[in-house]
């Protein structure tokens, strides 16, 4: 369970993904001094799950230049409601205003990177950017879970898939919408030689027994409801146990 970023989930991406990179290397070279310690390291698989802003901090660790040597080492990926394209194209209007009144504070870096205001050119965002870097294809297996009840993450951005409002949209923003959406399908379709699997997975949560607060109103319920519900992870491990050995 990583720590580095507790706390610090509202600065700039690539300082989180810093922090968890370097993280990362200590624990897994501790993990190998010891095995090498006592001669049996084996085979290395450095696995990696995500919960909503948390798969963006791990991709810009892989694209940290200090975790190549470890990449080798990739064998599966789980993401849990992350919003890997951004909000360019979000229905809730309730979270929006949210998001545009956290973009008014201090210290929010992040809300402008994930919704493409942290610059004027949409290409020179950050989130634009990381799409370009190959963060994607040296898994050998990714899942991708979604909720049609979250409304904290657009659901086309967390399955990596286009959504109507794009296929609509000629303008500029449509454009680079799908030049990111191509980037990131063109990493996970790569290596056609290995086997690799390729799972989007929808996880539909009893909304009945949310009630109606503010919670449920704004989709943040069956957000939270990803960490506090263990079913659907068990349902995963123990139908596709390969991907998790």
């Amino acid at each position: 369970m990583s720590e580095t970023n507790e706390d610090k989930t509202s600065g700039d991406f690539r300082e989180m993904g810093q922090r968890l990179a370097k993280e990362v290397i200590s624990f897994v070279k501790k993990k190998m001094d010891k095995a090498a310690k006592y001669g049996n390291l084996g085979d290395i698989r450095l696995s990696f799950v995500g919960h909503s802003i948390g798969n963006l901090i791990i991709r810009t660790a892989l694209a940290e230049t200090m975790m190549e040597p470890f990449l080798r080492y990739l064998h599966t990926y789980v993401s849990v409601s992350g919003p890997h394209l951004g909000y360019l194209y979000s229905s809730n209007s309730l979270f929006n205003s949210g998001l545009w009144l956290l973009k008014k504070l201090k210290g929010t870096q992040c809300i402008h990177q994930l919704t493409f205001t942290d610059d004027q050119d949409i290409q020179n965002t950050f989130l634009y950017k990381l799409c370009k870097q190959k963060t994607l294809d040296h898994f050998r297996h990714i899942i991708l879970l979604s909720s049609p009840q979250d409304g904290y993450v657009p659901y086309h951005s967390a399955r990596i898939e286009s959504c109507q409002a794009a296929s609509h949209d000629n303008s500029k923003k449509g454009r680079v919408f799908l030049e990111m959406l191509n980037a990131c399908l063109d990493q996970i379709r790569s290596n056609p030689s290995e086997r690799r699997v390729f799972i989007r997975c929808d996880v539909n949560f009893d909304a009945n027994s949310y009630g109606k607060n503010l919670n449920s109103l704004i989709g943040r319920a069956a957000h939270i409801e990803f960490l506090e519900s263990d079913i659907f992870a068990r349902f995963i491990m123990w139908s596709f146990p390969e991907l998790f050995w």
